[in-house]
C-alpha cells in the first residue's frame, strides 16, 4: 500500500534519504513475556508489506518484572528496527505513550497494546483511512472478546465521553490507533489521559474518525488494569474538560452551575415567600427555606469563582499557544 506524503518538502526528503522512517509503531508493555515473540513476528510480517520495510517498532517497557525486557533485547539483536525504552518503574500507559510519541520519527504513528488482543493486520486499514485525510483513526472493537465486567463499564464510559467531548466514537480507549505525526506530537499525555486522546485531538482541530477492528481474546497473562481505572478515568475527564474546553473561558463552566443553582434557590424562596404572604405557611419551620438560601449562596460562589478565573485567564492571555495548521505571510 502506498503511503501518501502531504508536502513537496516531505517527498524530496524521503526521496533523498533511504533511512527515513515512514511508519512508527509505539507499543506500551508491562509483563507480557508470553505474547512478545508472536507479536513481533506478526508485526514484521505486516510492516514488511505495508511500510515497504521502512519502519520502526518502539517498545516502552513500563517497569516489567518478568523476562519481557530480555526477550526484547534478543529480538533487537536480530532486527535493529526494534527499539526499546525501559522505565525504572511502572509509570502507566499514558507515560509510556508520551515517551513513545516523543521518540517516534515516522510520518504515521501506530499505537497498539502488547497483549495480542490488537491485530497487527489492521495496520493496513488504519493507514488507508489516514490517507483519506484524517489525522487520527481510532480502532473500534465492535466485536469484543472481554469479560462483562469490562464491556459494560466501557459502554457507559464511551457514552459519557462522547457527550462531553462533542465527538461520537464507540471506543475511545481502544489501544489500536493511527496518528499523523503532527497530531501525535501535539498531544500532552499524562495521568490516565490515554483514554481521551481522540477527544484531545478533536479539540485541537484535527480530523478524527474510527473504523471497526479485529479484537482477540487474551492468550497470555492477565489484564493489568483494575477497577480503580474507572475512578481515575472519570477524574481525568474532568481534568481535560477544565484544561482544554474551559481553560480560556472558565466562567462558561462555573457560571453555568452558578446560574442554575441561583435560579433554583431563588425559585424555592420565591415560592415560599408567596405562600407566606398568603398566610398559607410559616417560614420558621421550613427546611426548604434553608435549602433555597444555601443554593443561592453556592450559586453566587460559583459565579464569583468563574469571574476570578476569567481575570486570571485574561492576565495570562499572552502566554497562550494556539495550534496553527497553516500560515502564509
Amino acid at each position: 500500500m502506498e503511503i501518501k506524503i502531504n508536502s513537496e518538502e516531505e517527498k524530496e526528503f524521503i526521496g533523498n534519504s533511504k533511512e527515513h522512517l515512514l511508519i512508527s509503531v509505539v507499543i506500551p508493555m508491562f509483563n507480557e513475556e508470553g505474547s512478545l515473540p508472536e507479536l513481533i513476528k506478526l508485526l514484521e510480517h505486516n510492516l514488511l508489506h505495508e511500510a515497504q520495510n521502512k519502519y520502526e517498532i518502539i517498545f516502552i517497557d513500563d517497569g516489567s518484572t518478568d523476562s519481557s525486557l530480555e526477550i526484547l533485547k534478543k529480538q533487537r539483536e536480530r532486527n535493529p528496527k526494534i527499539k526499546i525504552i525501559s522505565f525504572r518503574r511502572n509509570y502507566g500507559k499514558s507515560a509510556a505513550l508520551a515517551v513513545g510519541f516523543d521518540r517516534a520519527e515516522g510520518e504515521i504513528i501506530i499505537t497498539m497494546d502488547s497483549d495480542l488482543q490488537d491485530d497487527p493486520s489492521e495496520i493496513k486499514n488504519l493507514i488507508q483511512k489516514i490517507n483519506e485525510g484524517y489525522d487520527l483513526v481510532s480502532g473500534w472493537k465492535k466485536t469484543r472478546h472481554d469479560p462483562i465486567n469490562k464491556t459494560l463499564p466501557s459502554i457507559f464510559f464511551n457514552f459519557v465521553t462522547s457527550l462531553s467531548a462533542g465527538i461520537k466514537l464507540h471506543d475511545f480507549n481502544c489501544g489500536l490507533k493511527a496518528y499523523r505525526k503532527e497530531a501525535a506530537k501535539s498531544l500532552e499525555v499524562y495521568g490516565e489521559m490515554h483514554r481521551y486522546l481522540p477527544a484531545l485531538s478533536h479539540w485541537d482541530g484535527f480530523r478524527v474518525t474510527e473504523i471497526p477492528v479485529l479484537h482477540h481474546a487474551r492468550k497470555y497473562g492477565k489484564t493489568k488494569f483494575g477497577a480503580s481505572r474507572y475512578l481515575k478515568g472519570f477524574l481525568d475527564l474532568l481534568t481535560i474538560l477544565f484544561t482544554t474546553r474551559y481553560f480560556k473561558r472558565p466562567l462558561h463552566f462555573f457560571g453555568a452551575f452558578g446560574v442554575l443553582f441561583t435560579c433554583i434557590g431563588f425559585g424555592i424562596n420565591l415560592y415560599l415567600s408567596i405562600e407566606w404572604f398568603l398566610n398559607k405557611t410559616y417560614l420558621s419551620d421550613k427546611p426548604l427555606l434553608l435549602l433555597g438560601i444555601a443554593l443561592i449562596i453556592v450559586g453566587v460562589q460559583f459565579i464569583s469563582t468563574g469571574l476570578i478565573g476569567e481575570m486570571l485567564a485574561k492576565q495570562n492571555n499572552k502566554d497562550i499557544n494556539y495550534n496553527i495548521k497553516e500560515e502564509l505571510v
